[in-house]
């Protein structure tokens, strides 16, 4: 298991516990109780560290190699019931937009996100998670074919934001965004966005729009990431720390400031320290919105999710 700068005390911890474990087993020495004094001071270690994460630390946590994308999320949802989906019918199937139709228990929904890679050679393929314009025109013509046969949307955000690219820019990367925005606010079916990861800039608000908006607890949503705030304000990368706390981009932020409608908790550790924990929470919590959601005609659907738009943010006249 790989960990971060902030959990060495943890790692510690870790190795002094299977250490002692290594002895118990291999000798006639009885150390049940020194294995029990590790294992609370690693307990206490990692409720103090977790509990008291600074915004810096969420970033870092969203983004550990071990922690679940989206086909991940998807293919525990589904159980196998998972068909993708592929191409804009335009240009060509951008890798790093994944989705399909898929159901949960009896519901089916269509899926959507964005997908990163494992490894040096998946990263390539998808792109990095950062998506060209045919990728968020492929979730918009997924979108509409939902929207046909009433079928609800999830999306799933997990991207450092949407390729910037010349080609990108040239096939009209700001375009595809704001239609995406715009036909998203009048869609009409039930819409549930989720911030697994990363969500950054206008590459997660491209399938952001959503009558409930969730957030897993140390994901972060922002409208630019920490090093890149710090480079334009600073020049350097840094103060990337100070600029994750200025930013405002923690779940907790979010819920305070009305962008997203509700956290869903993690596992101690991150959602990466138990992956089956994390499925379930997150598939319980879904079903709860569609519940919520399913009890709206499409007008109350279109308006209230206007609405909630709308309200967003303080201005003067």
């Amino acid at each position: 298991m790989e960990y971060l700068d902030f959990e060495k005390p943890i790692q510690e911890l870790q190795e002094q516990l299977e250490k002692c474990v290594i002895i118990g087993k291999e000798s006639d020495v009885d150390v049940t109780e020194t294995c029990e004094q590790i294992e609370g001071k690693l307990e206490k270690a990692k409720k103090d560290i977790y509990k008291n994460l600074t915004a810096w630390q969420r970033v870092q946590l969203s983004r550990h190699p071990s922690r679940p994308y989206t086909l991940d999320f998807i293919d525990a949802f589904t159980k196998g019931t998972f068909m993708e989906l592929h191409g804009d019918r335009n240009v060509k199937d951008d890798k790093a937009m994944v989705g399909g139709l898929g159901k949960i228990g009896d519901q089916s929904f269509m899926f959507i996100g964005q997908q990163k890679g494992y490894n040096t050679k998946t990263r390539q393929y998808r792109n990095f998670g950062m998506a060209n314009p045919e990728g968020y025109r492929k979730a918009l013509r997924l979108m509409k074919m939902a929207e046909k046969f009433n079928i609800p949307v999830i999306t799933l955000i997990d991207t450092p934001g949407a390729y910037p690219g010349m080609e990108a820019e040239e096939r009209g990367q700001g375009e595809a965004i704001a239609r995406n925005i715009y036909e998203m606010t009048i869609l009409k079916t039930p819409i549930i966005a989720i911030v697994i990861g990363e969500g950054a800039s206008g590459g997660a608000l491209g399938i952001g729009v959503g009558d409930k908006v969730l957030m897993l607890e140390n994901a972060w949503y922002s409208v630019i990431s920490p090093e890149n705030c710090s480079s334009i304000l600073w020049r350097s990368w840094d103060q990337k720390e100070q600029a994750a706390e200025a930013l405002k981009l923690t779940a907790k932020d979010g819920k305070k400031l009305q962008v997203v409608d509700d956290i869903i908790k993690e596992p101690l550790g991150g959602a990466h320290s138990n992956r089956e924990e994390t499925f379930k929470t997150v598939e319980k919590t879904i079903i709860k919105a569609y519940n919520e959601l399913k009890k709206l005609s499409t007008e109350e659907l279109i308006e209230k999710r206007m609405e909630k738009y709308a309200s967003m943010g303080v201005y003067k006249d």
